[in-house]
């Protein structure tokens, strides 16, 4: 192969730029990411860099597909309650003692994300960790970042377990059109090639945790157990406190004629939960509801700051419930904790444009963020990636908002199990469409699909949940990234700054140094640009640096895309910004159990990679 570097053409520039423009995008935040993926995917249209019959080939890749069946299939699975059925068998078999359990859930957490996205399993872990929490006493923080990070390394058990790992096949066979002459093609890998690799990273995660690092994990009496099932973790957490009121308005109340929300607002108002008007009673009335003469509003606070209230604006206060004590029944309605995914339409967007009360009966309490707390002037704060949120509702209520995945709800909260007869057919579906994947007889994509649709014709779920259960800002970051992956090769720019790399790093460095450097720069790229954007960046860089050093492609390209899933030390891995809130983690613990395990996750995968190319047949 060549080793001189190529010169400078206009439209490397350009792909050069689009990568620049994307990294500043993504650390700022000042284009929402998907955002930013759509403007790159139309700039590779218009300066022509990639044809306009291919730019939106993308959006039905094998990647795109794959990603949306295993989403598909992980609603299956949580609609028929495998999940409640896990937290129950886990409590079995650990006995309650904390590291039988830690060890147990983690497995569990790691096993079901060979299967599934990281943060769908996140989010079906999230309430299975808080039961557990809750049974055993033990604090969430103790368990939450073994799951996560369990739930990390399990993404790399199979081709389909990870968003990286799920875009690979597409990087390595858009990048045969660009190989130079005498090149064998690169084959996509099959659907459990990583699995050795795999598993060694799995067992250092259960093996760290055993040994040592739980030490380092907080042990606040705080985060003790499940938020639900305790007054005094939302007294302590966030103030919220008191007893419940109802507040009848009189002919002479200033509130008469104004909105809920305008009441709300008035100096030492109390949590208004309630609405009583024209013979109905509501939880979570809306803010644009009028209150009238004889309105009854249900409020929670304290005793003398109520009294003091009701006084105020001439309203009759009693804390005998004769129009709410239904409605404030513990096993009908409750605070609750609920975290903002990243794929979230939440997101971006402030309280006030979601219209929680009106839409779904639910009123947003506080808002934690990176442990600061807000009560006051909640509509207007534009929401974040893992914003942790204190609702009150109804629990049929909440259940009925949380199936559209919105927000992973943390709270151990009493609900029914909507499809526990459908069971048996979800796991037989599941189980034969593995099968089916590695079999070979068809593609993956397809048979990941085949699953999808047969949940549907067996009523595991109906259209309207396989809609919903989909992450579409996933989906649609993926799509439109592809392009500037197959931009970097057919451009030359890829080549480009493999062959200056390979000029500063020296012809001395081994391979296996320069394989650690792919696996470096990808867990850089990461920790700004996410898992998706590193992988795009990163994967036809290291293709090129293999095919100048002599080294497998294959080889290089696995290592960059398990790398790009080796963020373990912030929240911008969407699965640490989901415990972040609910555990109560800060940057610090983050930092504190993460580095050491980076490191060694990056020298495992390496030497895990050369292992398993040079053992199996795919090499």
């Amino acid at each position: 192969m060549e080793n001189a570097a190529p010169a400078l053409s206009t439209d490397m520039l350009v792909v050069l730029g689009l990568v620049g423009f994307t990294l500043l995008m993504f650390m700022t935040e000042r284009i929402r990411a998907d955002a930013t993926a759509l403007v790159v995917l139309v700039a590779l249209g218009l300066f022509g860099i990639v044809p306009a019959s291919q730019l939106f080939n993308g959006f039905a890749g094998n990647a795109v597909i794959s990603l949306m069946a295993t989403m598909v299939l992980a609603a299956g699975l949580d609609r028929t309650g495998v999940l409640n059925r896990i937290a129950v068998n886990l409590l079995r078999a650990s006995k309650g003692m904390e590291p039988r359990l830690l060890l147990l859930s983690s497995a569990v957490a790691a096993g079901l994300s060979a299967f599934m996205q990281n943060p769908a399993v996140a989010g079906l872990m999230l309430p299975v960790a808080s039961r557990l929490s809750n049974r055993t006493g033990i604090a969430l923080s103790r368990l939450l970042l073994p799951i996560a990070v369990a739930i990390i390394m399990g993404g790399s058990l199979t081709m389909i377990g990870s968003s990286p790992l799920i875009l690979l096949n597409d990087l390595l066979l858009a990048a045969n059109r660009h190989l130079p002459p005498g090149v064998d093609a690169l084959q996509p890998l099959p659907l459990f090639a990583p699995l050795p690799v795999g598993l060694a990273l799995v067992v250092l995660g259960l093996v760290y945790w055993h040994f040592g690092a739980r030490r380092w994990l907080a042990d606040d009496a705080l985060k003790g157990v499940a938020p639900a099932r305790t007054e005094s973790y939302f007294a302590k957490a966030y103030g919220i406190e008191g007893d419940l009121w109802e507040l009848t308005l009189s002919a002479d109340s200033p509130l008469v004629g104004m909105r809920v929300g305008e009441a709300e607002l008035q100096p030492g108002a109390p949590l208004y939960l309630a609405l009583a008007s024209n013979g109905a009673a509501r939880l979570a009335p809306p803010t644009d509801e009028r209150l009238w003469v004889g309105s009854v509003i249900g409020v929670m606070g304290e005793r003398q700051a109520i009294q003091d209230y009701a006084q105020k604006n001439l309203l009759r206060a009693s804390t005998r419930l004769r129009h709410f004590a239904d409605l404030f029944n513990p096993a009908r309605a409750g605070i609750s904790e609920a975290v903002v995914p990243p794929t979230s339409a939440f997101v971006g967007r402030r309280p006030e444009e979601l219209r929680l009360r009106k839409r779904a009966g639910i009123s947003l309490l506080a808002i934690n963020r990176d442990n600061q707390v807000w009560r006051e002037n909640l509509r207007g704060i534009p929401l974040k990636a893992g914003d942790l949120l204190v609702f009150h509702s109804i629990w049929t209520d909440l259940a009925q908002a949380a199936e559209s995945r919105d927000f992973v709800v943390v709270t151990d909260y009493p609900k029914d199990e909507q499809r526990p007869h459908k069971l048996g057919w979800a796991l037989t579906i599941f189980a034969a469409t593995m099968a089916l994947a590695f079999s070979t007889l068809v593609p993956v994509p397809l048979a990941l699909m085949a699953g999808a649709a047969a949940l549907l014709v067996t009523g595991v779920l109906d259209m309207d949940e396989a809609y919903a259960a989909i992450g579409w800002r996933t989906v649609f970051l993926m799509a439109c990234l592809i392009p500037l992956g197959w931009a970097m090769d057919a451009t030359g720019a890829a080549h480009w700054l493999a062959q200056h790399s390979l000029a500063r790093l020296g012809p001395e460095l081994p391979l296996w140094g320069l394989e650690f450097a792919v696996a470096v720069l990808a867990a850089a790229f990461a920790l700004v640009i996410g898992n998706i954007g590193a992988t795009v960046i990163v994967v036809p860089m290291a293709i090129q640096l293999a095919l100048g050093a002599g080294g497998s492609p294959v080889a290089f390209a696995l290592i960059a895309a398990l790398a790009a899933s080796n963020n373990l030390l912030s929240a911008s891995n969407p699965v640490l910004a989901m415990v972040a809130g609910p555990a109560g983690y800060s940057a610090r613990d983050f930092w504190r159990t993460g580095w050491p395990l980076t490191l060694v996750y990056l020298v495992v995968t390496v030497g895990m990679v050369n292992l398993t190319m040079w053992l199996l047949p795919f090499a």
